[in-house]
């Protein structure tokens, strides 16, 4: 992995393997005898979540076309990523960020916790609302490159859809997640693959101005 320039706030964060081994050991401190109903409940999406996180990065090879716009950058970029264990998205999407970001000695990721960096979030809503995965790429010079998510635009059309079909948001939750186990997930790389292409496409045309 590349250094990073100094991002202030975005600085921060936790390398990958130590953000899954801080949410692996949530998932393995079950709830006491007296845990309230909250605390069961936040239990059991981290414990589902594992296993979505686990059966993507089991599934997902990179394509040729994200491979190549990896290969294509010239120079270092800085990943941050705000998120939550907790969230359903970022189980299926995270592993896709992260397993790109793996690909590049020209990339370096750090995940920041969303309701520990409120103040970062804010600068990154998704129509008012806190919305995670958001990733930020950021240049040597801390130049803000591209923000991606929280959702692929597939995945955003299909949340919008059952927005009109349910009332209750548990059970449409539920449903938009089948979603990403459809394979929905998969439409990450393509959005990563042409967000990369847009930063040196762009690059590529100030050098030649």
């Amino acid at each position: 992995m590349t250094d990073v320039p100094d991002l202030g706030a975005f600085s921060e964060g936790l390398s990958y393997a130590e953000y899954r081994v801080d949410w692996h050991r949530q998932v393995q401190d079950a709830p006491s005898s007296g845990a309230g109903a909250s605390e069961r409940r936040l239990h059991h999406y981290l414990r589902y979540n594992w296993k979505r996180q686990t059966h993507v990065h089991e599934a997902y090879a990179p394509s040729e076309t994200l491979r190549s716009a990896l290969d294509a950058l010239e120079a270092p970029q800085a990943w941050r990523v705000l998120t939550e264990p907790w969230c359903g998205d970022s189980a299926f999407l995270l592993p896709v960020i992260a397993e790109a970001a793996a690909l590049s000695d020209q990339v370096s990721l750090r995940i920041l916790l969303r309701d520990e960096n409120l103040n970062l979030m804010d600068q990154y809503l998704t129509n008012g609302s806190r919305s995670i995965p958001k990733l930020v790429a950021f240049s040597e010079a801390g130049k803000e490159l591209f923000v991606w998510g929280p959702r692929p635009a597939p995945a955003a059309r299909r949340f919008a859809a059952l927005q009109e079909e349910y009332e209750d948001k548990s059970a449409l939750v539920g449903t938009f997640l089948e979603h990403y186990e459809d394979g929905g997930w998969q439409a990450a790389d393509t959005e990563l693959a042409g967000q990369l292409r847009s930063v040196v496409g762009a690059s590529s045309s100030v050098a030649e101005g």
